[in-house]
């Protein structure tokens, strides 16, 4: 059978379906558009209906079909938004949220490019595993995030390379932290003393 397409308007009118009646979606703070088994439809399209999801600090649009980050104006208290499993070639339409936003999930899209990532000063956590980026220096521009603790980057084309043209995974390391002093943990791997300090004295 075709997948079925669905605007974020519709899917949080059958979300609201599915709450107990005293519940309203604009309450809840946890709100997960993504591969559950009463939305089948795929969304393509973020629209301006998020706007009135005020009180959500988590939402959830995963395993979609959406193909750019639309605006978020009126999400006042996101904190953790996860576009993973998407067709987005770049970031985008986030600065209605940057005041609040801890933690950005895109792993498996599309983005070659971290501009538009700046905006994010609170950003603590950005998971982007297996994206296309091919140009370490892209790492550079979260140098301007000064919370950020946590990165996933592998399977991205910049990692892979590195590995084919003889570098290794502790390499790979090196060169991104070298260029992120402040990361405690990449690729889910507590980075120790003593490898933060090999890798500045490669620098």
């Amino acid at each position: 059978g075709a997948v079925t397409m669905t605007s974020v308007k519709d899917a949080l009118k059958k979300l609201q379906e599915t709450l107990e009646d005293d519940k309203k979606v604009e309450e809840l703070e946890d709100v997960r558009l993504c591969m559950v088994p009463w939305q089948m439809p795929l969304i393509t399209k973020m629209d301006p209906s998020l706007g009135t999801l005020k009180k959500c600090k988590h939402l959830r649009l995963s395993s979609n079909q959406i193909d750019r980050i639309g605006s978020l104006a009126g999400m006042e208290s996101l904190e953790i938004l996860s576009l993973a499993r998407n067709q987005l070639k770049k970031i985008e339409n986030l600065d209605s949220v940057a005041g609040t936003l801890k933690q950005l999930w895109i792993s498996y899209n599309n983005i070659v490019a971290l501009n538009g990532i700046e905006k994010l000063q609170n950003l603590e956590v950005l998971y982007m595993s297996n994206n296309k980026v091919h140009d370490i220096k892209e790492i550079e521009r979260l140098q301007s995030l000064p919370k950020l603790t946590e990165l996933l980057f592998h399977g991205n084309a910049f990692h892979s390379r590195f590995l084919s043209e003889g570098g290794d995974e502790k390499e790979y390391r090196f060169e991104i932290m070298k260029r992120l002093p402040n990361l405690k943990i990449l690729d889910g791997v507590h980075i120790e003393d003593e490898e933060r300090a090999e890798a500045q004295s490669r620098s």
